[in-house]
């Protein structure tokens, strides 16, 4: 079985801890290893940039060149290294086994259906109807921080506004809408001219242009050119006792057709599937779940074993019966999943896992 990411020293949820301790004494996750802690100042006030998909191996590209200058150290996205399961994770400062929201197509049995749980449809791009403000378990990060005096507020683009996924994860936090990269940036800099605050910003362009029109393509790097410039220009404009932090909730791996495993075998037909490409959640015939585990060359795994500590409930309902890994170099694709996109995530290896701490 591989490995699960770190949980108690140096993944996103210790960051998260490390940050809450600093403000308010406290968090339900431990802190950073204190060798990584060492390397984040104290300020009165703690601004975290979050590029979607700059995962370590997006600092190679020339592009992102004076990202990899404020690199510090190397810390562990979740498990699922995707997107929802990411922002969860900082929203509550749990693993995945605690928060429960533990992919990105998510078996939810109060619906009865496989849930996008970043835009909130089914698998038909129905919409899925749910009390988005109580998904996550409470108090969170952002409820914890204001009863103890400290002001939580995310930066994000105005679309994301009031947006199910926004509902679900910004509960108890200021919303601050911006309507482009120079404005996304002049608002973080401006709410980090006051004390007692965890500004969270979030810029996904990188992610987009990753998947949309894969790792080596000019898009690509003019989103990570474009990133660049944003955690520069906080950098430079910040106050000076302000602590900058950036990261990202997971990396971008590059896959042409060919790496692409359709499962579409009529044999296979009566097993229900959720997850991401590269962690397929199964639930069937436990004969079917293997045979097909041989053809496509994944490994079974625990579906609860890489999600982190002390499983809650809500993780306990949503994992698969097993959960199949795609072989290296390859993404799983059930009915369901998107066969399009030119880049993936999702799973355990090193270019998906590994993500940035920066430090400004």
């Amino acid at each position: 079985m591989a490995d699960p990411p770190s949980y108690d020293a140096r993944g996103l949820v210790n960051l998260v801890a490390e940050i809450e301790s600093r403000l308010i004494g406290s968090s339900p996750s431990p802190r950073l290893d204190p060798m990584i802690g060492e390397s984040i100042p104290d300020g009165p006030t703690y601004v975290v940039v979050m590029f979607d998909g700059l995962g370590i191996a997006q600092l190679d590209h020339e592009m992102a060149r004076s990202l990899r200058e404020s690199l510090k150290a190397t810390l562990h996205a979740p498990f699922p290294s995707t997107t929802s399961v990411a922002l969860a994770t900082v929203a509550t400062g749990l693993a995945p086994s605690q928060h429960g929201l533990i992919s990105h197509l998510c078996w939810l049995e109060e619906t009865g259906s496989v849930v996008n749980t970043l835009k909130w449809v089914d698998v038909a791009g129905r919409p899925v109807h749910h009390d988005y403000g109580s998904f996550l378990p409470g108090p969170n990060l952002w409820e914890r921080l204001r009863r103890a005096g400290v002001e939580p507020i995310t930066v994000q683009p105005e679309p994301f506004a009031g947006s199910p996924l926004s509902r679900l994860i910004y509960r108890g936090a200021r919303f601050e809408r911006t309507w482009d990269d120079h404005d996304l940036a002049e608002a973080t800099v401006q709410l980090a001219a006051e004390p007692n605050r965890l500004i969270f910003t979030y810029y996904w362009p990188v992610d987009f242009a990753g998947h949309v029109h894969g790792l080596e393509s000019d898009e690509f790097a003019e989103a990570l050119r474009l990133a660049a410039n944003v955690w520069e220009e906080i950098v430079s404009r910040a106050p000076p006792d302000v602590t900058i932090l950036g990261t990202a909730d997971h990396g971008l791996i590059g896959y042409a057709d060919e790496d692409k495993i359709l499962i579409r075998d009529k044999a296979f037909e009566s097993l229900r599937y959720s997850g991401d490409p590269r962690g397929v959640h199964v639930w069937g015939s436990g004969a079917l779940v293997e045979l097909l585990a041989v053809q496509t060359g994944a490994v079974i795994s625990d579906p609860l074993a890489l999600l982190g500590p002390e499983p809650g409930p809500a993780a306990r309902a949503r994992v698969g019966e097993a959960l199949l890994l795609a072989p290296q170099g390859k993404v799983l694709l059930p009915p369901g999943f998107d066969k399009r996109l030119h880049a993936y995530h999702g799973g355990l290896a090193v270019d998906e896992i590994e993500i940035p701490l920066l430090v400004g």
